[in-house]
């Protein structure tokens, strides 16, 4: 039963940035969240997100016009003051850059008119209440009130935003209390972000191609890190300026569209490190060991903050969001290296999780519900397929397929997971996040010893040393994995016990670890039940999974998942009750 009511309509969204989002709520309950890319099919696509949002509002049934708020996660007003200093402290090309943050700040002041416009509404008679609520307010709210906590620390860290690049709460009840923060130029994010740049992965959104590179080197060049960023007393950090690119000249970005950042290091970080690796050019043990100690330094940066926010605060538990929370290797490491016992990470971490936490804020702004809704689906609120639009994607490429029912369809797909077969899996609402959490995946047998390889090669076309995430059911998890936490969305990596890594190499990474997901029947029954099929027939409650993607956005609609499955070397398609194998096309690709 639910006490919201059913006429009161917030609409969440991430705007005029990368991983534009939209989210709807009905009262404080979540009914949907997708990110523009699902659809616009451009990775970490920037902009206004006008197709997340006709989604949302076909979802609910509800015209524009219905929505009573729309909250956003950017407050064009913060900082202003601190905003016009640095301007007038920085040179002429860092102020033209500033200038186009501020031209960026205008559209999303004039958001109320552009999406009259886009519905065909009056903007003067549409009754909304247009709520900015400032970035990292916004990144807190999405994890600390979606939270089971009724109290807890809360941490936001990313590159910046609204001039912030940090931000330490407490939450308590539906409030949330800043304490302190950490304010441009300097940024954990900026410094992951500069080493990702120079060692080749030049995209937006490649720091994770670091993390997943940095075991298979050393931390030697630690000590040289700790010049290039400083840890500070109360938690705080601060960047040498002398290997940054944006304290003189600013940060070149692009937000419409496919999102750009601009060189971010310096010629001081060139003649210290050496030439940046160029895209496609060979991974050096070199490069392995400035990777590791990159990651070394962020977390050595992550658990100065956690530690002091342990001791302002002498909470159990801590709620974190932003980009820099999404680094699931210090992510894991919590619980050893501070004191807090209860570590949570929403589904959608990132900048478009803003959108759910932007609502969140609004919505307990505005009215104090005296209760919180259980958040347990928000990792799955995003498109889901009719078998009417499987069926007809399915004849638009005269594929042959056979329907079979839920027992008898996990026994076939087990069949050919056993047999070394790869399936791409779709099923119920897209997940909303970075993550495919077994209703977009590609699944494999963790046994297979080449599968990491064959699947890196042959389907998503991607460096080798990038691992793949060991999806187990929950209440095995221990008995795979030292000292594992609940790990629904996939956000933290742990230790694979020693004697159970030979049972499932392909998803033991170089070091021992996997970033695991622990799948509960209460989550996501049918995939829980697919595990539980497999474990019965190879005793593994273990699979491997990975995002249903090759070099694009995770699949969305049957449309997208059968083009990966025939431009790729998958060996069997599975659209919910669907299954479509290989050996039965009329082609071979």
């Amino acid at each position: 039963m639910s006490n919201a009511s059913s006429t009161e309509y917030t609409l969440g969204l991430n705007v005029y940035h990368a991983d534009a989002a939209a989210a709807l709520f009905r009262g404080n309950e979540l009914i949907v969240a997708s990110e523009e890319e699902r659809f616009r099919r451009v990775k970490h696509w920037a902009g206004l997100p006008t197709e997340a949002i006709r989604f949302c509002l076909q979802e609910a049934g509800i015209e524009l016009e219905r929505v009573g708020t729309v909250a956003v996660s950017r407050n064009p007003f913060a900082r202003l003051g601190y905003k016009f200093l640095h301007v007038l402290r920085r040179q002429r090309q860092a102020s033209i850059h500033l200038a186009d943050r501020a031209a960026n700040a205008w559209q999303v002041l004039g958001l109320k008119q552009k999406l009259a416009a886009l519905f065909e509404l009056r903007s003067a008679r549409w009754p909304v209440r247009m709520c900015w609520i400032e970035h990292h307010r916004s990144h807190l709210a999405s994890a600390f009130l979606t939270s089971p906590f009724e109290e807890a620390a809360l941490l936001s860290l990313d590159g910046m935003g609204d001039f912030s690049s940090c931000m330490l709460a407490v939450g308590k009840g539906n409030v949330i209390k800043p304490l302190q923060g950490v304010l441009y130029p300097h940024s954990l994010g900026f410094f992951y972000t500069a080493f990702t740049q120079w060692l080749g992965f030049p995209n937006y959104g490649d720091e994770y191609k670091v993390m997943g590179l940095a075991p298979y080197g050393k931390p030697i060049f630690i000590e040289k890190m700790r010049r290039i960023i400083q840890l500070k007393p109360e938690g705080k950090f601060a960047l040498n300026a002398a290997y940054f690119r944006h304290f003189t000249t600013g940060v070149e970005m692009s937000w419409e569209g496919q999102p750009m950042l601009g060189v971010m290091y310096t010629e001081q970080l060139v003649r210290e490190f050496g030439p940046p690796r160029a895209p496609g050019e060979p991974i050096t043990a070199y490069h392995c060991d400035v990777a590791s100690s990159v990651q070394a330094m962020t977390e050595e940066v992550i658990f100065h903050i956690v530690r002091h926010l342990h001791h302002q605060t002498g909470l159990k538990a801590i709620c974190i969001a932003g980009g820099v929370a999404q680094n699931s290797v210090a992510m894991g490491k919590l619980r050893i290296h501070t004191p807090f016992c209860q570590v949570y990470l929403p589904p959608a971490g990132h900048d478009a999780g803003t959108s759910i936490g932007a609502a969140l804020y609004a919505i307990y702004s505005n009215k104090p519900y005296s209760w919180r809704p259980s958040f347990s689906h928000q990792a799955y609120t995003g498109y889901r397929a009719s078998e009417a639009e499987i069926e007809h994607a399915l004849r638009q490429h005269s594929l042959s397929w056979t329907r079979l029912p839920d027992e008898a369809l996990f026994e076939r797909v087990v069949a050919c997971l056993t047999q070394g077969g790869i399936v791409g899996w779709f099923q119920g609402r897209a997940e909303f996040g970075p993550r495919a959490l077994g209703n977009r995946s590609i699944l494999a047998d963790p046994r297979q010893p080449d599968a990491r390889q064959r699947i890196n090669e042959k389907i998503k076309r991607r460096e080798n040393f990038r691992p793949f995430a060991p999806a187990i059911l929950a209440e095995a998890a221990a008995e795979f994995f030292e000292d594992p936490d609940d790990v629904p969305y996939m956000e933290k990596v742990y230790v694979v016990r020693p004697e159970k890594r030979s049972l499932i190499p392909a998803v033991t990474h170089v070091d021992g670890t996997g970033r695991l997901q622990t799948v509960r029947q209460a989550d996501n029954p049918r995939f829980y039940r697919l595990i539980e099929v497999f474990a019965q027939k190879t005793g593994i409650p273990v699979l491997l999974n990975t995002s249903f993607n090759e070099n694009e956005p995770i699949v969305n609609r049957p449309e997208e998942a059968i083009a990966c499955f025939l431009r790729t070397r998958m060996d069997m398609l599975v659209l919910e009750n669907y299954i479509v194998d290989r050996a039965s096309l009329p082609y071979t690709t």
